[in-house]
């Protein structure tokens, strides 16, 4: 993708060798662009660096460290997959505000107000604080944080919402790895609700489509863009999925959403499954494919369960189950089934006719 003078466009990724990142950096690559990426430079094996990078090693969170990795550079786009809150955005425009002519900040699609009002989600909904998921509720701070900056001193911000974004080597499961591995030997999987409420997957693939087609478009300063693919399921379906890519049969127990935080309190998941992934998930992704034409996500998770179990077993080593999520998994399993004996034992007896 080349800029109006003819020189390849100018992309610096901060982050870029995560689950979502590593995909877009490797298709701005293939699009022609020029593209650094920033980090610390603890990148990991399971996303090989692509060919075509500058690499840059600096600490974002640290203005001295970043100052002293960008030099003297300028960017047309940059793209900060690390930026979490309020605090990281005043900084991002003090520092970006002269660098570049377009930030695009991700954002999460968890900041939209829960329980959803309306389906399907559109960039429209209202977006608030989450009581119970800190995460969102920072997200929401940060983007009203740029809103702001936009308006006071045109800061040139394009904000994007990602939901549930995974990879062959990122199960979307809540326990990820641990959880094919419990599936794989028969063990029960807690599931929360009745296990029927819907929720949009989309692989890294199909989102860089979107945000790459964004990049270097002056049309999207100060827009916001959800982009998801339209892979809809019920949980059910997403762990009987993966079971039936492992060849075995999924053995799961559906648990209220409002117990998990109560029997694992300090489980990253417990707020996760009562402030989101709880409730249903389905995106308007009308805006993103008039802004990006061309975006087509093709990747449904009946193909990419296929991926991620072969990722499995060319990958023993960083796909093994983790004990303390595996005994966290059990603890919720064995709260369901203690809850269910008790109520057994208080259930009042029949009367034969």
């Amino acid at each position: 993708m080349m800029r109006h003078d003819g020189a390849p466009l100018r992309v610096l990724y901060i982050g870029g060798t995560g689950t979502i990142s590593a995909s877009c950096v490797r298709l701005s690559v293939a699009s022609g662009m020029s593209v650094a990426v920033l980090n610390r430079g603890h990148n990991s094996a399971a996303r090989p660096k692509p060919d075509g990078v500058t690499w840059l090693t600096g600490d974002v969170t640290d203005d001295a460290s970043l100052l002293a990795a960008l030099g003297d550079q300028r960017f047309d786009a940059v793209v900060n997959f690390l930026s979490y809150d309020a605090d990281d955005v005043h900084r991002m425009v003090r520092i970006f505000g002269s660098r570049t002519k377009q930030y695009v900040h991700i954002s999460s699609g968890s900041i939209y107000a829960k329980p959803v009002q309306q389906s399907p989600i559109s960039e429209s909904t209202p977006i608030a604080p989450n009581a119970v998921l800190e995460y969102a509720t920072a997200k929401w701070r940060a983007e009203l944080a740029l809103q702001r900056a936009r308006t006071e001193e045109g800061f040139p911000v394009t904000i994007v919402r990602p939901s549930h974004t995974y990879d062959d080597a990122n199960p979307p499961v809540p326990g990820g790895w641990t959880v094919l591995d419990r599936i794989a030997r028969g063990v029960e999987i807690p599931v929360h609700g009745d296990g029927t409420s819907l929720w949009t997957l989309t692989h890294a693939e199909d989102f860089a489509q979107g945000l790459v087609g964004l990049l270097g478009n002056p049309r999207t300063i100060g827009e916001v863009f959800n982009i998801t693919g339209e892979d809809v399921y019920t949980w059910d379906q997403i762990y009987t999925i993966l079971a039936e890519a492992l060849g075995v049969e999924a053995h799961l127990v559906h648990v209220a959403s409002e117990l998990f935080p109560v029997v694992a309190p300090d489980w990253f998941w417990s707020g996760e499954v009562l402030g989101d992934i709880g409730h249903s998930g389905v995106f308007d992704t009308t805006k993103i494919r008039r802004f990006v034409p061309g975006f087509a996500p093709r990747l449904t998770f009946h193909r990419t369960a296929r991926r991620m179990v072969q990722w499995r077993a060319d990958h023993p080593e960083t796909t093994a189950a983790d004990e303390a999520t595996d005994a966290v998994l059990d603890r919720i399993v064995d709260a369901y089934h203690a809850a269910r004996d008790v109520f057994a034992d208080r259930a009042p007896a029949r009367v034969g006719v």
